[in-house]
């Protein structure tokens, strides 16, 4: 039930983000997954019997995630190039920091440690921005990520509660099973479709109802160009599913390896912001990529 509540009141404030709030509100909510979700890593990394660098981290993640592009935009390109030299420099920053333990054997490992909550988790939540700010389409993309991750995750719940038998990954997750991820990877893929094909009326409908605000991310324009053939969005939604459930099962790894049920407690029935999360870091990127293969196939 507590799970159920939780979904009830997150959902909605998302989709309302999404849809009502400018880009850098977007931004800044991201950046709070990012960092509550990156906090929680670190403690349980703890579990391996390491002290990451845990506050320098975060410091590196919150960087990623402030849009001084977008504060002084006459710096852009600078800006963007500091962007990547911070990803650059990450690693060795991390090695150098090694150096402060007293325990020498210690350094490298919590370096390694450290550095892995950047790209595990930066770029995996950061990816949800990237369409935002990038790419055509992008305003299908971010809500057709959420719909497969989401859907899919239910599905998998649900079905492999009532009607899973085959358990699927024993020592990583004693609960997952093949028929929810079956289950899992159908419904996404039929929902995620049905969005993609309707979305014109969608957004019809919601700017009508004046849902969708002009500084949202969303916007106001109703998509009229289809993004691919209907087999293409069924592929990229089975694809951007697997790498979801793939997700699930690698954070299901880390905390099992560290004797840990969940990556905290601030979602009532739902653990952590990072059990929540965990899908979407594989997803997001995967999604990104497929989806600009996909706009520069119809770009030809």
């Amino acid at each position: 039930m507590k799970r159920v509540l939780t979904a009830i009141i997150l959902i909605p404030l998302i989709l309302i983000a999404i849809f009502r709030a400018p880009i850098w509100v977007l931004t800044g909510m991201v950046a709070v997954f990012a960092l509550l979700a990156a906090y929680e890593f670190l403690e349980i990394c703890k579990g391996y019997g390491v002290r990451p660098f845990k506050w320098f981290t975060l410091v590196l993640l919150a960087l990623l995630f402030v849009p001084f592009e977008m504060l002084l935009p006459q710096y852009a390109r600078i800006i963007n190039f500091g962007y990547i030299a911070l990803t650059v420099l990450a690693p060795f920053l991390m090695l150098a920091l090694a150096m402060s333990r007293k325990e020498l054997r210690e350094g490298l490992p919590a370096a390694a440690l450290s550095l892995i909550a950047l790209p595990y988790i930066g770029i995996g939540l950061g990816a949800t921005l990237i369409p935002v700010k990038s790419l055509p389409f992008g305003n299908l993309l971010i809500t057709f990520l959420l719909i497969v991750v989401w859907s899919g995750d239910i599905f998998a719940y649900y079905v492999g509660k009532n009607l899973g038998r085959r358990k699927m990954a024993p020592n990583i997750s004693p609960n997952k099973t093949w028929e929810g991820a079956v289950a899992s990877l159908v419904g996404s893929a039929a929902l995620g479709t049905f969005f993609l094909a309707n979305a014109p009326a969608v957004w019809a409908g919601l700017t009508r109802m004046h849902f969708i605000a002009a500084q949202s991310v969303l916007g106001t324009t109703i998509p009229v160009h289809a993004p691919a053939e209907i087999w293409k969005v069924i592929m990229m939604a089975l694809v951007i599913n697997i790498a979801a459930q793939v997700g699930d099962l690698v954070e299901s790894m880390i905390k099992r390896g560290a004797n840990v049920k969940d990556s905290g407690r601030l979602l009532p029935g739902h653990g952590g912001v990072l059990d929540r999360v965990d899908a979407l870091l594989f997803a997001a990127p995967v999604g990104v990529l497929l989806f600009i293969i996909i706009n520069l196939h119809l770009a030809r």
